[in-house]
């Protein structure tokens, strides 16, 4: 549902991506890049596709480049699927967060500063405050504050990986209805296209 030739244009264009774009003159070893070398790129090193949906995740931009079907403008016969596509696009934006590795997630980055706060606010209580008869209290709740963002992590880890897996298999499902449309001639793909983002101009 990614539209390549969106991601080689946003690659060369969008200052977003300049750290992907460095990558790709590195890898074809020049500075000038044509859309067409990018996307040739993106097929040879799907590490680099990755990174750019990562990015787009990132900064809660979408990588599914497919608008809804418009169902006043499909026959009868076709708008219950047509309906159920529209959902399933809207659950997969809705989860696509989820598709982040979880160790490179921004739940994963609040909660080490969480734990950061604490454990700068157990040394001023200590230290600062004067209160070493209380140390060991202090120590203990920090001690707990590490178990329970340990627990949390550990949940959080759990509704990534189930969220990431109803991801794909609604990615895959959807993408075989939309083909099953577009054999009986109610759409075509190309006409969902969104060929570029609103958030970039």
């Amino acid at each position: 549902m990614t539209h390549l030739p969106r991601v080689a244009l946003e690659i060369k264009t969008v200052g977003l991506y300049d750290l992907v774009l460095q990558d790709v003159q590195r890898i074809l070893g020049k500075n000038r890049v044509s859309e067409e070398e990018i996307l040739q790129v993106l097929k040879d090193h799907p590490e680099i596709y990755e990174d750019y949906k990562q990015i787009n995740v990132e900064y809660n931009l979408s990588n599914i480049h497919l608008r809804n079907i418009d169902l006043d403008n499909i026959a009868q016969e076709a708008k219950e699927e047509a309906q159920k596509i529209n959902e399933n696009l809207d659950h997969l934006r809705e989860i696509e967060k989820y598709t982040l590795d979880f160790e490179q997630s921004s739940t994963l980055v609040i909660i080490f500063s969480v734990e950061f706060f604490v454990l700068f606010s157990v040394q001023y209580f200590i230290v600062l405050l004067d209160l070493k008869e209380w140390q060991w209290w202090i120590y203990s709740f920090f001690a707990m504050s590490i178990v329970a963002a340990w627990l949390y992590a550990k949940k959080e880890r759990k509704v990534y990986e189930t969220n990431n897996a109803i991801f794909e298999k609604k990615y895959e499902e959807t993408l075989e209805m939309i083909a099953k449309l577009e054999d009986k001639g109610y759409l075509k793909k190309s006409d969902l296209i969104i060929e570029s983002c609103d958030e970039h101009i």
